[in-house]
C-alpha cells in the first residue's frame, strides 16, 4: 500500500490558481559597511567582502579579516564539512565523503563548547548516514531535541538516515537502529530538514527536484510517507511555523508548496504547488527562512551562486508576494564582478556568495548572520528593512596550501582540483552583455590558475547560529568557531531563538 501511495503522489501538480512571479530587477546597491570597527579589528581594505588577488598571493589572507566580531575559540580538527548544527553547549560538524574516513574519529564530530574559549572534540557519531557524508542534511530540532542527517556521498545520495536523541548533547544516542540504519529507506537527498514540530524530516534531492517526507513521530521507526517532484531542480527550503507551507529552492528562485496534507497525515496526501518566484541575479537559491516582520509573514532567502545576495519577500499573500529588500556586498554588484573574478581565480568553484543564514529570532528579528563563502561570516542589522546595514564580519585566516592530509573533512580541499570560480559565470556573462564590466579588470596575477586551487581563503557555508552575544559556526577549512559580537553593535533580545529555516 505504501508503494501505491508513493507512486500516486509522484508529481506535485500546481493548484488551479498557482501563480508564477518574475522579479527582473538586478540590484546594483550594496548595504552600508559597518560605521566603525572596534579597536583591535583587522578590517578589509578594498571592496566590501573582497579578498584581493594580492592579499591571497602575499599571504595577508592567512591573518584573516574582522570588524566588530572577534574569535573567542576554535577547534579545526579535520575541517568543517559543509553544514553543521548546534544545540545547547554542543556543535555537530557535518561530514564529507570520502575524506572524513581519514579523520581520527570518523563521523560527525561532537564539539563541547561549554567553555567557548576552549572548544574540544569529545566524540563522533558513526552510522551509515553520518559516515557517508552529510552534505547539507545535518539539522537539529530543538523542540524534540533531535539531530538527524542523511547520507550524501557526493552531491546526491539517499537510503541511509540517522536520528539521534541529543538531550545529553555531548552523548547523542542513535534512535533508529533498524530502518534507515540497518536497512535503507526509499528516498534521495542533497538537503534536508525538520518540520517545526519535529514530526517530519524532509529530504530534497537536486535533479530532478525529488522531495521526500519521512515520518519520525516515532524516531525509532522512520518511514517515507510521501514523495514527489517539485521542479526541475530542488535544494534547500524553509517551512512556515505551522508546518503547512514549504518554500523550496528551485535553482532560479523559490517554489511554494502546500504541505498541509502531509503535516496532518492525511491518507494519500497531495502536495500542490501554490506559487513560484524567479529572478535573474543569483542562481542556485540555497534556502529560505520564514519570519514575521511588522506582524506580517516574510521569507529571507539566500542565493548560493551568481552574486544574488539575500532577498526578502513579504508573503502575506503568497500568490502576490512583495519583494521588499535585498542584501548584497560591494563585491557582488554587477559592476564589480570583474574584480570578483580577478580575486577569486585560483580559489576553486566558489567565490563570495551567501550560503546559509540565521536570524536571531523568528518573530521581529533584529539581526541576520550569514556564511558568505570566501567573504566569511557577515552580520546585518535588519530591524528596518529599508535601512539594512552590515554591523560586523569575520573572515577566518586562510589555511593556504593545506592538503587532504591536513583537512580531510574540508570540501574546499576536495574542490581545489579546479581553480576557476565557475559558479559565477552566468551572472558575469550578464554583466558583460550589459556593459557593466571590463575584460582588463578581470585579469590579474592569478588568472592562469585554471587548475589547482591554493586555499587562499576559507569557505564558510554553515549557518552562524546566535548564542547570546556569540555566533557559533563552522567553516570548511577552519572548523568550529565561537565568535563574539561587539556590544557596541549587537544586543541580544531577551527572547533570542536562532533560526535558519
Amino acid at each position: 500500500m505504501l508503494t501505491v501511495a508513493l507512486i500516486a503522489s509522484t508529481i506535485t501538480a500546481p493548484r488551479a490558481d498557482a501563480q508564477t512571479h518574475v522579479f527582473p530587477d538586478i540590484s546594483d546597491v550594496a548595504v552600508p559597511r559597518p560605521a566603525s570597527c572596534a579597536p583591535g579589528s583587522q578590517p578589509e581594505k578594498g571592496l566590501q567582502g573582497d579578498v584581493s588577488a594580492e592579499d591571497r598571493d602575499s599571504g595577508r589572507s592567512r591573518r584573516g579579516y574582522h570588524c566588530n566580531i572577534t574569535e573567542i575559540g576554535n577547534v579545526r580538527a579535520g575541517g568543517g564539512g559543509i553544514v553543521s548544527a548546534t544545540f545547547d553547549h554542543c556543535s555537530y560538524t557535518g561530514t564529507m565523503f570520502p575524506g572524513n574516513a581519514l579523520v581520527r574519529q570518523p563521523g560527525v564530530q561532537v564539539v563541547d563548547a561549554s567553555d567557548p574559549a576552549k572548544p574540544k572534540v569529545v566524540g563522533s557519531l558513526a552510522s551509515p548516514a553520518t559516515l557517508g557524508g552529510t552534505w547539507e542534511t545535518l539539522k537539529v530540532n530543538r523542540a524534540r531535541k533531535l539531530l538527524a542527517a542523511t547520507s550524501v556521498p557526493l552531491l546526491w545520495g539517499g537510503g541511509f538516515f540517522s536520528v539521534y536523541d541529543i538531550s545529553d548533547c555531548e552523548h547523542p544516542r542513535l534512535l533508529n537502529t533498524g530502518p534507515g540504519t540497518a536497512t535503507p529507506l526509499p528516498f534521495t537527498s542533497h538537503e534536508g530538514g525538520f518540520s517545526p514540530d519535529g514530526r517530519t524530516y524532509w529530504a530534497s534531492g537536486i535533479a530532478p527536484g525529488h522531495l521526500s517526507a519521512i515520518d519520525i513521530a516515532d524516531p525509532a521507526r522512520p518511514r517515507v510517507i510521501w514523495q514527489g517532484l517539485n521542479s526541475v531542480i530542488g535544494h534547500g527550503f524553509g517551512i512556515s511555523p505551522d508546518g503547512d507551507r514549504m518554500y523550496i529552492s528551485n535553482g532560479l528562485g523559490v517554489t511554494v508548496l502546500d504541505i498541509s496534507a502531509v503535516q496532518r497525515r492525511t491518507p494519500y496526501p497531495q502536495v500542490p504547488r501554490v506559487a513560484a518566484y524567479f529572478w535573474p541575479d543569483g542562481q542556485i537559491n540555497q534556502h529560505s527562512i520564514p519570519v514575521t516582520i511588522d506582524g506580517r509573514p516574510h521569507i529571507v532567502t539566500a542565493d548560493e551562486a551568481g552574486s544574488g545576495g539575500v532577498k526578502v519577500f513579504d508573503v502575506t499573500k503568497v500568490d502576490k508576494p512583495r519583494y521588499v529588500a535585498q542584501i548584497k556586498l560591494e563585491i557582488n554588484l554587477p559592476e564589480n564582478l570583474d574584480t570578483n573574478l580577478r580575486s577569486s581565480m585560483g580559489g576553486s568553484i566558489f567565490s563570495s556568495n551567501p550560503h546559509y543564514c540565521a536570524v536571531d529570532r523568528p518573530v521581529e528579528p533584529t539581526a541576520l548572520a550569514c556564511s558568505w563563502e570566501s567573504s566569511g561570516i557577515r552580520v546585518f542589522d535588519i530591524r528596518n528593512l529599508k535601512k539594512i546595514r552590515e554591523i560586523g564580519y569575520f573572515n577566518p585566516p586562510a589555511q593556504k596550501n593545506a592538503t587532504i592530509v591536513d583537512l580531510p573533512n574540508s570540501p574546499h580541499v576536495m574542490g581545489s582540483i579546479l581553480g576557476v570560480p565557475a559558479i559565477e559565470f552566468l551572472s558575469l556573462g550578464m554583466s558583460i552583455v550589459n556593459g557593466k564590466v571590463k575584460l582588463t579588470d578581470m585579469l590579474g596575477p592569478r588568472s592562469g590558475m585554471l587548475v589547482g586551487g591554493d586555499m587562499s581563503t576559507d569557505w564558510c557555508f554553515s549557518p552562524p547560529e546566535f548564542h547570546g552575544s556569540q555566533l557559533w559556526t563552522t567553516c570548511a577549512d577552519g572548523g568550529f568557531y565561537a565568535l563574539g559580537l561587539s556590544p557596541s553593535v549587537y544586543t541580544p533580545p531577551a527572547d533570542q531563538r536562532s533560526t535558519s529555516g
